[in-house]
This record gives C-alpha cells, sequence and structure tokens, in this order.
C-alpha cells in the first residue's frame, strides 16, 4: 500500500509523526504509557522518549504522568495534547486529499515490492 505519512519536524527532532500519534491515542485508550507501549510492542523507554521529545516540543505538555505505587500512577493526554492530535490529523486528512491524484500517478512509478537489491 502506497501512502502519504506526515512528519512535523521542529529542528533536529521529530516533534510528531504517525508512531508519536499511535502513542498518544494508546496512551489515550489505557490511561497508561507502559500498557500503551505493550499494545504497541514497544519498550517503557522507547515510549517514554517519544512521550518527553512530543512535550520538549511543544509549548505544553501533551502528556502528564504521574508515578507508579500503591495508587499505580498512570498517564493522560492532555487537553492540549488532545488539541494536537486532532489538529495533526486534520492536517494530515487535508495533505492526502490536496495529493491523492498526484499519489496515484506517483506510485505507478514504484516497484510492485521492495527490491532485497542495493
Amino acid at each position: 500500500m502506497k501512502k502519504l505519512r506526515l512528519r512535523l519536524l521542529f529542528g533536529p527532532e521529530i516533534a510528531l509523526g504517525p508512531g508519536k500519534i499511535a502513542l498518544l491515542q494508546e496512551i489515550q485508550k489505557t490511561g497508561s504509557i507502559s500498557a500503551a507501549a505493550r499494545r504497541m510492542n514497544m519498550s517503557y523507554r522507547r515510549a517514554w522518549m517519544l512521550v518527553d521529545t512530543m512535550n520538549r516540543c511543544f509549548r505544553k505538555p501533551v502528556v502528564v504522568a504521574s508515578p507508579g505505587g500503591k495508587g499505580g500512577g498512570g498517564a493522560r493526554v492532555t487537553d492540549f495534547g488532545t488539541t494536537v492530535l486532532t489538529k495533526y490529523q486534520l492536517m494530515e486528512a487535508m495533505a492526502v486529499a490536496a495529493v491523492s491524484t498526484q499519489i496515484k500517478a506517483f506510485s505507478k512509478l514504484l516497484a510492485d515490492a521492495p527490491s532485497d537489491e542495493n
């Protein structure tokens, strides 16, 4: 399948992209960075690093986490994070719509499947 993927760069960082969007969605569903990471077959450390990058790139935190322990801890996507998520999804939909004809034409230039040869 050929499709457009939107990544937003902020300096040397990828502030937001498909993987981070999926992580935010899983955190919304599970209320936990570790549970979201497990569902995505990702290490907790990797998930935490992605959350940290997002929180550093935006004006406000997109995810806040509570320490674990007896109370259980957890994480949630902030209202600001929900706004970021929604705006990204809208931009991605608009970008796909804007280039859909060109993507179809460009797809004809691609092989049927990636080659193992360099």
